[in-house]
């Protein structure tokens, strides 16, 4: 399934968090980092989006809207919501 966002919207294949610490102890859910970071699979229409294609990003956990595709986790959000670009 191909997705192409739309107007000012960055389509993002989500890195999911470490689940464990180095020491084998599970971390829940709830405590794990508010950012996350993954890597932008496409961009939307708008000239004014300073991302690019291949690009990692970090982003806050509650923006956007997350689904899946295949077995990989995706998310759409404006590009105003991506904090920093990784280098």
């Amino acid at each position: 399934m191909g997705v192409k966002p739309v107007g000012e919207r960055v389509l993002i294949e989500i890195k999911m968090a470490e689940e464990k610490t180095s020491g084998g102890l599970v971390i829940p859910q709830t405590a794990q980092e508010k950012t996350q970071e993954g890597k932008v699979v496409a961009v939307g229409t708008s000239d004014s989006i300073k991302v690019k294609v291949g690009d990692k990003v970090i982003f806050d956990k509650y923006a956007g809207t997350q689904f899946k595709i295949g077995d990989k986790d995706h998310l759409i959000i404006k590009a105003e919501e991506i904090l920093a670009i990784l280098d």
